[in-house]
C-alpha cells in the first residue's frame, strides 16, 4: 500500500543528491515556516492512520482479545489455587496440631506407666515394711520372754540356793 506524496512546497528541492538518500527534502534558502504545508497534508494523513490503525487492529486486536481472555483466565486460576494452597495449609495445620495431641498423649501414656510403677514399688515396699515390723515385734516379745525365762530361772536359781544354804537351828 502506498500513500500518494504531495508535490513539495516552495524552496524545499525535491532532487537527490550523492550525501542523500532519495526522498528526503532539501530545505532550500527560502523557507518560511517548517509547519507551513501540514494542515493540507493532515487530510491524507489522517486518512492513511485510519486506515493505518484500522489494519492495525484489525491484525492485532484478535490476538491481544485472546491475550486478554487468557490472562483473566490465568488469573483466575490463580485465585482457585490460593483458595486452595490456603485450605491445604489449613488442613496441614490441622494434621501438625494432631501430631501435638499424638505426642501429647504418647507421653501422658508413659507418665501414666512411670507412676503405676512407683505405685507397684509402693504397695511392694508397704508390704515389705508390714512384715518387718511384724518381724520386729516377734522378735521383741521373744527376746522379752527369753528374758522373763532368764529372770524366772535366775529366782529358782537364787531360792534353790537360799534353800541349799545351811540354816542354823534354832535353839529352844
Amino acid at each position: 500500500m502506498s500513500v500518494p506524496v504531495p508535490p513539495p512546497p516552495d524552496g524545499v528541492l525535491s532532487g537527490t543528491s550523492d550525501s542523500m538518500e532519495a526522498g528526503e527534502p532539501t530545505l532550500g534558502l527560502s523557507d518560511a515556516s517548517p509547519d507551513e504545508g501540514l494542515i493540507e497534508d493532515f487530510a491524507v494523513e489522517d486518512k492513511a492512520v485510519e486506515q493505518l490503525v484500522g489494519g492495525l487492529l484489525s491484525h492485532y486486536l484478535p490476538d491481544l482479545q485472546r491475550s486478554k481472555q487468557a490472562l483473566q483466565e490465568l488469573t483466575q486460576n490463580q485465585v482457585v489455587l490460593l483458595d486452595t494452597l490456603e485450605q491445604e495449609i489449613s488442613k496441614f495445620k490441622e494434621c501438625h496440631s494432631m501430631l501435638d495431641i499424638n505426642a501429647l498423649f504418647t507421653e501422658a501414656k508413659h507418665y501414666h506407666a512411670k507412676l503405676v510403677n512407683i505405685r507397684k514399688e509402693m504397695l511392694m515396699l508397704h508390704e515389705k515394711t508390714s512384715k518387718l515390723k511384724k518381724r520386729a515385734l516377734k522378735l521383741q516379745q521373744k527376746r522379752q520372754k527369753e528374758e522373763l525365762e532368764r529372770e524366772q530361772q535366775r529366782e529358782k536359781e537364787f531360792e534353790r540356793e537360799k534353800q541349799l544354804t545351811a540354816k542354823p537351828a534354832k535353839r529352844t
